[in-house]
């Protein structure tokens, strides 16, 4: 019973378009891991602060956000992994560029900030394009699988390569950890152009009728509109509140970075766990059940305004970590299900811009909001929001309706097949 469980969740494993896939977004995820702790120290070395962080991210932020929906028309029109090959070339030259100006000690925080732009422009295609190209790749009984898979693998390389990256940082430098994460794109270039994709007989239109395409099909849908609203205020609430306030909490009251090392280590454990557990749970309304899970963002917001003890904290990070992974499986599930292909990039570039819009707004009124009422009352103003935003999606009958759609599950014969004419087809 257990070796049939294993082999339904590794499924996915056995369809070489996915394997390819699968292999490079992991190396890359890898190499982004070391990016993200090798940034930081990179603008400090060359004598920056948290304005000038805050600076270089607000760039690759707002760069995605101007670029997104172009990227999501884009992905659409062409084989989605040429343009992720695309893409990731763009990453990186970006970031070999970002390498030898830190490492050659002629670099500045605008130089850093110009170059996030530009990794900014080159995920707002990659992203559209790795959304709806999984469908493309596996069978569909076998798409919630594949989800879970790519999730657990990415949040397993983002705790392993954040540790990794330290010692790299440590030892050689930011500029050479940096250095690892372009060397990553270009390795998952090779791996993603080896895929076969059967031609799309989409007829190509004007820009805009496309995106209006898109906007319709993402407006005309409940459960869809509403769950990205709602995200929209929950990622600035919860963003801000963690990342910006959390730190100050965890230094002046658990025990300084340690703590926050910490709680951020349980929230990447439960994003593994509810990985694992996504990989064999089948809930008939996926949505209800994400949404219902995703609700306790707001524990770890509570327990750092209530001041409790850091193993509390720790718990209720680890506990909103497989919230969130078991939303993000099902929500990705839902997409690929209900979704027509041709479609799907285009739908994905608007979800993840009403997603993140609201984010950088919350960085901007964190700070003075916990100034006037301070940084205890303004957590728990986030906690509250977050578990009353999930809440209020609840009171959509779509969503609570919204039932997965089950695929037959294809025969070893028919597996075969597929991989013969796919070996054909290249």
């Amino acid at each position: 019973m257990r070796s049939n469980r294993l082999r339904g969740a590794l499924a996915p494993l056995r369809e070489r378009d996915f394997r390819l896939f699968f292999a490079g977004r992991t190396i890359s995820r890898l190499g982004a891991s070391f990016s993200f702790v090798a940034l930081a120290f990179a603008i400090l070395e060359i004598g920056g602060g948290a304005s000038d962080i805050g600076v270089v991210l607000a760039c690759f932020t707002v760069s995605q956000l101007v670029f997104i929906l172009v990227g999501g028309v884009w992905a659409d029109r062409l084989p989605r992994n040429r343009v992720m090959v695309a893409a990731n070339v763009v990453n990186g030259f970006a970031q070999l560029t970002v390498a030898a100006i830190v490492l050659t000690g002629v670099a500045s925080t605008w130089h850093i900030a110009a170059l996030a732009a530009v990794n900014g422009l080159a995920q707002a295609f990659f992203f559209p394009a790795a959304q709806g190209i999984v469908p493309q790749l596996v069978s569909k009984a076998h798409l919630q699988e594949a989800n879970a898979l790519l999730r657990l693998s990415l949040n397993a390389t983002n705790i392993g390569g954040a540790a990794l990256a330290g010692l790299v940082v440590a030892a050689a430098g930011a500029g050479w950890a940096i250095a690892v994460d372009a060397a990553s794109f270009f390795v998952c270039a090779t791996f993603l152009a080896r895929i076969r994709l059967r031609r799309s007989k989409m007829e190509r239109s004007r820009f805009v009728a496309e995106l209006r395409e898109g906007w319709s099909a993402f407006a005309s849908r409940t459960w869809l509109w509403a769950i990205v609203i709602a995200f929209g205020f929950i990622n600035a609430f919860w963003a801000a509140g963690l990342n910006v306030l959390g730190p100050i909490v965890a230094k002046a009251e658990l025990g300084g970075p340690a703590a926050w090392g910490l709680i951020a280590a349980a929230t990447g454990l439960g994003l593994v766990a509810g990985g694992a557990v996504a990989l064999n749970w089948r809930p008939q309304r996926p949505l209800l059940v994400g949404m219902l899970t995703v609700a306790g963002l707001s524990l770890p917001l509570a327990a750092l305004a209530a001041g409790v003890p850091l193993a509390v904290v720790v718990v209720s990070a680890f506990v909103a970590g497989v919230g969130v992974e078991l939303f993000g499986v099902f929500w990705e599930l839902s997409l690929q299900q209900h979704i027509p292909g041709e479609l799907l990039s285009r739908v994905a570039s608007y979800d993840m811009l009403g997603s993140i819009a609201l984010m950088p707004v919350g960085f901007v009124v964190v700070g003075p909001l916990s100034d006037a009422v301070g940084i205890h009352r303004t957590l728990w103003i986030a906690a509250g929001a977050c578990a009353a935003l999930a809440a209020a999606t609840l009171g959509v009958g779509d969503v609570r309706r919204l039932r997965r759609l089950e695929a037959k599950e294809p025969t070893e014969t028919e597996e075969g097949a597929a991989a013969a004419l796919a070996e054909t087809a290249g």
